[in-house]
């Protein structure tokens, strides 16, 4: 495994859209990914510390008692506050963005023809940002 790639964990109860998203990812080149049909196979992996995590906003579709996105949201946050997680949605309501910005979602991504397009460009930023506060830290820690 090359340190230079980004670990992505992507949870969605849709398996074809979590198949093409991964498939999308992995054609990159520069990604590990791992995929999860629910909030809480997720939780159980998060100690392997991904770069970063597109969450379904629903998560219903497999299990109706399965943990919704916002809930694992919370807890992957109470896990570790520092990973970016991009909720991704059909809801195109601008209540449901609010509301996972609330939650301390990195951003909010509403499921369409251009969603890649957006994730990979949020995923770059995502990553520049990790990068920046890193050289920061060390220049810090160095005065």
């Amino acid at each position: 495994m090359k340190a230079d790639k980004i670990k992505l964990f992507l949870v969605d109860d849709d398996v074809l859209l979590l198949k093409m998203l991964e498939i999308q990812f992995l054609d990159e080149g520069n990604f590990i990914v791992e995929t999860f049909p629910t909030g809480e196979a997720c939780i159980e992996k998060l100690a392997e510390n991904p770069d970063a995590i597109i969450l379904d906003y629903h998560l219903d579709g497999i299990d109706k008692s399965a943990m919704n996105g916002i809930e694992t949201l919370d807890k992957i946050k109470a896990f570790n506050s520092e990973i970016p997680v991009v909720i991704l949605s059909s809801q195109d309501k601008i209540e449901v963005a609010i509301k996972c910005m609330h939650h301390n979602a990195f951003d909010y991504v509403v499921k369409s023809e251009t969603a890649f397009i957006r994730l990979q460009k949020i995923i770059t930023a995502i990553m520049h940002t990790k990068k920046m506060q890193k050289e920061l830290k060390w220049y810090m820690d160095r005065m």
